[in-house]
């Protein structure tokens, strides 16, 4: 198979795992190549019917998308949710600070290495305050950040507790008061 057939073929979402698996077996050195079979992996799985993408053999091609040397392959591994703890909390320690910011994001990340992310640069820990998994002290200190985006992220995020939500009710930006009130208004 040339690397034009690879690639064309790798444009569809319905082709078989194994199929991606084995192209990119054999175009590991290439990075054009690897970065369309971690795009293939990545509009394959829908966040709306996780399982109907899961596979361990997806799993597997995640696994090692996240050792590759092209950024934009870690990447696309850093946001999918199916993508498995062990390797978020690798992908916590990469080198290019996007993709730690995207495994701020990610819901599988568990709460310790989320914890370690807070003292990470503030692209990073802006990831955090959307993240439903994110430990409540981080919640409360985000609710708080200059940056009315990162506010409005934790007024929105289905973890914020009632306390949380309450002081941000006087917020100075009206978008922000309005969620928390409106988040409000759904707890229990």
């Amino acid at each position: 198979m040339t690397k034009n057939e690879a690639l064309e073929l790798l444009d569809d979402t319905d082709l078989d795992i194994q199929k991606v698996r084995d192209i990119f077996d054999n175009f590991i050195e290439d990075m054009e190549v690897v970065g369309m079979v971690a795009m293939n992996t990545s509009r394959r799985t829908s966040v709306y019917d996780s399982e109907k993408s899961r596979s361990e053999a997806l799993i597997s091609l995640l696994c090692d998308l996240s050792k590759s040397e092209d950024m934009g392959s870690r990447w696309a591994v850093a946001k999918n949710h199916l993508t498995p703890p062990d390797v978020l909390a690798y992908l916590a320690g990469d080198s290019v600070n996007l993709v730690r910011a995207l495994v701020a994001t990610n819901p599988n990340t568990p709460s310790h290495i989320l914890n370690t992310l807070f003292s990470d640069e503030k692209i990073v820990r802006d990831g955090l305050s959307g993240n439903p998994n994110t430990p409540k002290k981080i919640l409360k200190v985000l609710s708080d950040d200059r940056d009315k985006m990162v506010r409005l992220r934790v007024a929105e995020n289905r973890s914020a507790s009632k306390d949380i939500l309450t002081s941000m009710l006087d917020d100075e930006d009206k978008d922000v008061a309005k969620a928390a009130e409106i988040k409000l208004k759904e707890l229990p």
